[in-house]
């Protein structure tokens, strides 16, 4: 078995190379270097373009708000993450989920330079994008990064917007580093992670990208995009990844924790968290890297960007409060672990309204998820005896599943987000809610679907689980050949 699991790897890995080398090979032999222009052409006077084709100019304070946010949300996934999850653990598999967090933040980022911003946003934000996938125009960041032209650099910029491709890709690029670690909450302690990379590299490839271009690429679930119509009634509201960040990987944690079982011992053998200490730093990380994350979607320094650092910050404070003072009133004492999954709770649900949603409905929001989550951890949970293992669906599936209903009905014009004065929520008499409903149906199944037939193919393949002799002496050690806590 073990000689099997080592083919299975030496077959994925030279898979991940092959794939790279064909897309490198494909974006040399699609963009030859440039012939010289001729040089009476050259020489010839042109014609100073009129004002209407002056192209936008780059905005230094919106491309330093971006660049930060980028920082902001690559620090909600190590450290933040890592110390938030690794803390919930056994201390014998401490290491193997800082090593997932870790080891995607690499994996994520090769994958989105390839080909994966261009699937998710190539051809976003032109006449006529793509209903189903993005165009390949930024191939291997073909057309994003910078190129020496008529004697000068050129940097282009995303269209429409006064930030350059590169910062909107590196933007952008920092949420799909997040997701996949999202979904390793619910399988910790017992997939192999050989098998985990494969996973994400289909995942991501397979659910995230087109999900992202869906919702944020000119798609058919996009908001005012032309491909929004017929049954997807004009268009979901998704400021910063409710769909594609937060229902995504919560559905495809629960797909993963039923198709893999439970961990050994579950529900005979007490598995508290081993280090609550990590888990209450990395909330607050979390807490903090948010504001990239939500802010951040903006796109821009302005007005929009401190509403929706506002929602992000008044309904993390709900979400915290109200999980404590429920498990207070419920079992007799609030705790740490309860505020710290209040909080992150708060944040997932705000995270498709921060930007449509003024203050108060904000703190709402917050309430809301706050109760709604606290049952979905324990009494839903208890109910069906699945082992999600961190919470990844309780939180995540759930708690973006009611941030992505209740936009449908707090979404408010006031912000600003879309000038055009439409009304949008249910309590302003909009019509998004609809919208909302069918986005929440096919992230679900796409995540769900997407999933589970990834996971059986691999399962055919490599294997998902450890054995038991390594699941018991933890993954740390039979996976990485590492301790967490070496005490002399």
């Amino acid at each position: 078995m073990k000689s099997w699991d080592r083919l299975a790897r030496v077959v994925v890995v030279s898979a991940l190379l092959l794939v790279m080398l064909a897309v490198c090979g494909s974006i040399a032999w699609a963009n030859p270097p440039a012939k010289p222009k001729d040089a009476a052409a050259a020489a010839a006077p042109q014609p100073p373009p009129s004002p209407a084709s002056k192209p936008p100019k780059l905005d230094t304070g919106d491309n330093a708000w971006l660049l930060t946010s980028s920082a902001l949300v690559l620090m909600m996934t190590g450290p933040g993450l890592a110390l938030f999850y690794s803390g919930l653990v056994r201390k014998k598999n401490v290491l193997s989920v800082m090593m997932q967090c870790v080891f995607l933040m690499c994996l994520m980022t090769v994958v989105w330079a390839l080909y994966g911003y261009t699937l998710a946003f190539g051809g976003a934000n032109t006449d006529h994008p793509p209903p189903w996938l993005g165009d390949l125009r930024y191939l291997g960041m073909s057309g994003a990064q910078a190129t020496w032209q008529d004697g000068k650099s050129v940097i282009p910029l995303f269209p429409g917007l006064t930030i350059p491709v590169m910062t909107h890709m590196l933007f952008q690029g920092m949420f799909i580093v997040i997701t996949p670690a999202l979904i390793c909450g619910a399988f910790a302690e017992r997939m192999k992670f050989s098998t985990m990379v494969a996973f994400m590299v289909l995942w991501a490839t397979l659910v995230y990208c087109p999900l992202a271009h869906w919702v944020w690429g000119g798609g058919m679930l996009m908001y005012g995009s032309p491909n929004a119509t017929g049954i997807f009634q004009g268009g979901a509201l998704d400021f910063a990844g409710g769909t594609v960040v937060h229902i995504s990987s919560g559905v495809s944690a629960l797909v993963c924790a039923l198709v893999l079982g439970k961990r050994i011992g579950f529900g005979h053998e007490p598995m508290p968290p081993h280090n609550m200490t990590y888990t209450a730093v990395g909330a607050a990380m979390l807490w903090v890297g948010w504001f990239g994350f939500n802010a951040g979607s903006a796109l821009a320094a302005n007005g929009l960007a401190a509403s929706a650092f506002t929602a992000t910050h008044f309904a993390a404070a709900a979400g915290g409060l109200t999980w404590a003072t429920t498990e207070w009133i419920v079992r007799g004492k609030p705790t740490l672990l309860g505020a710290c999954s209040g909080v992150v709770a708060g944040l997932v649900c705000i995270t498709p309204a921060a930007g449509y949603v003024t203050p108060l409905p904000a703190l709402s929001m917050g309430v809301a998820v706050g109760v709604v989550c606290f049952w979905s951890c324990t009494a839903l949970k208890s109910r069906f005896k699945y082992d999600d293992s961190l919470d990844a669906f309780g939180v995540h599936g759930v708690g973006g599943t009611l941030g992505a209903l209740l936009t449908g009905v707090f979404a408010s014009r006031a912000t600003g987000a879309y000038p055009d004065g439409k009304l949008l929520g249910l309590l302003e008499g909009g019509p998004v809610l609809a919208g909302q409903i069918v986005a929440v149906v096919a992230t679900w199944g796409l995540a769900a679907a997407g999933s589970l037939a990834i996971l059986k193919v691999l399962d055919a393949v490599m294997g998902l689980r450890v054995a038991q002799g390594e699941e018991i002496q933890g993954l740390d050690l039979s996976q990485h050949g590492e301790e967490g806590y070496i005490f002399l």
